[in-house]
């Protein structure tokens, strides 16, 4: 799905039309996130947002495996698996399913940390218990009940922050912003300086700052002739980050999030490339949905998560006991 142009504008007509809709989708949302959750015996640190659509969760999963590892905890991540089949639980295997099985996030995140699908989170987290886990992060599941959460961050892009303000389907958001970030411990706003200094965001929690920077391979980019396509959140972050590297981008195509790469898109893809005389570049996301046959043919771009300041998530993981 992509998300409506009018998310993104100040309220116009359209939204105020659709503000009763909105009031009910809040008002459910408020019921479901009052129910107490149940405890797994060890922390769990949520990882969500506010609004539909991508803004850096996965990196930031990532980003928090790694630093957890360096602290010497062993980390599992939980997620529903969306786009997935498999209802779980079931950990990732990168040998045997696909992103068809277990949708494109967890093949990614499985790479840093053992990861599991379930559709109910709380019998995923008691599996990754069960096998081992000192230390659960939840994907995208700051409005789901199901767990007791000890840490939870909340993540914004900084450059398009809470869109219009609205919640669905008057604008992006799936709570008001005060609500949902009084349950928060920290934010992170993730974007380049510029958009950094743009968000403003209430307070409290305490906000952490971050970069989605290229991960340094040695690849030669500058003067690469590309074409680019992107099925995440915001596929222009993707294509600004490629010009950054100074390659040539010769064409670009922007995909819905998580949309599949079907036979005939790709062919489609393939063609707009050789037209081109380009090279074909997409995400690390969108790489794990490519089919085997083509993933040599087809560059990836990866990028990691920088914080600025790691201090006070340390000094919240501490206070967690991790």
């Amino acid at each position: 799905m992509r998300a409506p142009d009018f998310w993104t504008r100040p309220p116009g007509l359209i939204s105020t039309l659709l503000w009763p809709l909105s009031r009910l989708y809040a008002a459910g949302t408020a019921r479901r996130v009052a129910r107490p959750g149940a405890s797994v015996g060890v922390p769990v640190i949520c990882v969500g947002n506010l609004t539909a659509g991508g803004t850096g969760k996965t990196p930031t999963v990532i980003a928090l495996a790694q630093r957890l590892a360096e602290r010497g905890v062993a980390a599992h991540v939980v997620s529903r698996g969306y786009g997935g089949a498999a209802t779980g639980p079931v950990r990732v295997d990168a040998l045997t399913h696909t992103a068809t099985d277990v949708g494109d996030e967890p093949l990614l995140l499985a790479a840093f940390a053992p990861t599991w699908v379930s559709k109910d989170r709380l019998a995923g987290a008691r599996a990754a218990v069960s096998a081992g886990a000192q230390a659960i992060l939840l994907d995208d599941g700051f409005q789901n009940p199901a767990l007791t959460k000890d840490l939870s961050i909340v993540v914004v892009d900084a450059g398009v922050g809470f869109g219009n303000g609205r919640v669905i389907p008057a604008g992006p958001l799936r709570e008001p912003v005060e609500t949902g970030l009084a349950r928060a411990n920290l934010t992170l706003s993730i974007g380049p300086d510029e958009d950094q200094e743009g968000l403003h965001l209430p307070t409290p929690p305490t906000r952490l700052r971050g970069k989605l920077l290229p991960l340094a391979t040695g690849m030669p980019w500058e003067g690469l002739p590309v074409f680019a396509f992107a099925g995440i959140g915001r596929p222009e972050k993707f294509f600004e980050t490629l010009r950054g590297l100074g390659v040539d981008l010769r064409g670009t195509e922007s995909l819905a999030d998580h949309q599949p790469l079907t036979p005939t898109l790709l062919r489609r893809l393939g063609e707009r490339a050789a037209k081109l005389s380009a090279q074909p570049v997409t995400t690390e996301k969108d790489a794990v949905r490519l089919p085997p046959a083509l993933r040599g043919r087809v560059m990836t771009l990866p990028v990691r998560l920088e914080i600025e300041d790691l201090a006070p998530l340390d000094a919240a993981l501490d206070r967690i006991g991790l």
